[in-house]
């Protein structure tokens, strides 16, 4: 099974990017976390980057607040997938990380979650793998079902105290 690879600009964006980790745990999709920065070690992040399909990755989470140009770095220099997680972390509210990420110039595509929606992120990931790999698929099924089961108990609860 390939591995996703999380990144982070800053050890600060660990709150939210544990929801991914949590995430990729519970479905078993093996993962490395790592503080990269798109301003502070460019190198780092693109070297990563151009060598993550030849390491065994298959997607590329990266996370980001404020100017967020994690993503765009990462984008630039790999082939594979990569997913951008804006980062609430500054007084914009997350605005500028949103912006940042999901404003990427034709041919670099970053597909980009919610402001700190690292979950999603994450199951967007194990989805992609998903594709190739037919254990991750039926996981994602049977959690889906799951997930319906739980709102149908909570319809039938609020349905049964206000319906007369």
């Amino acid at each position: 099974m390939k591995k996703v690879a999380v990144i982070m600009g800053s050890d600060s964006d660990l709150p939210v990017v544990e929801k991914a980790i949590n995430t990729l745990k519970e479905y078993e999709v093996p993962f490395e976390v790592h503080v990269y920065s798109a301003h502070r070690t460019p190198a780092v992040a693109a070297d990563f980057a151009k060598n993550a399909k030849a390491n065994g990755f298959g997607v590329i989470i990266a996370a980001a607040g404020k100017a967020a140009h994690l993503g765009g770095v990462l984008a630039g220099n790999t082939t594979l997938p990569v997913i951008g997680i804006p980062v609430k972390a500054s007084e914009l509210d997350g605005m500028d990380a949103l912006l940042a990420t999901v404003q990427m110039p034709s041919g670099v595509p970053v597909a980009t979650v919610a402001i700190n929606g690292a979950s999603n992120a994450a199951l967007l990931a194990v989805q992609m793998l998903a594709i190739s790999d037919e254990t991750l698929a039926v996981k994602l099924a049977a959690a889906k079902e799951a997930a319906a089961k739980k709102v149908l108990e909570k319809d039938a609860a609020v349905a049964a105290k206000f319906n007369f």
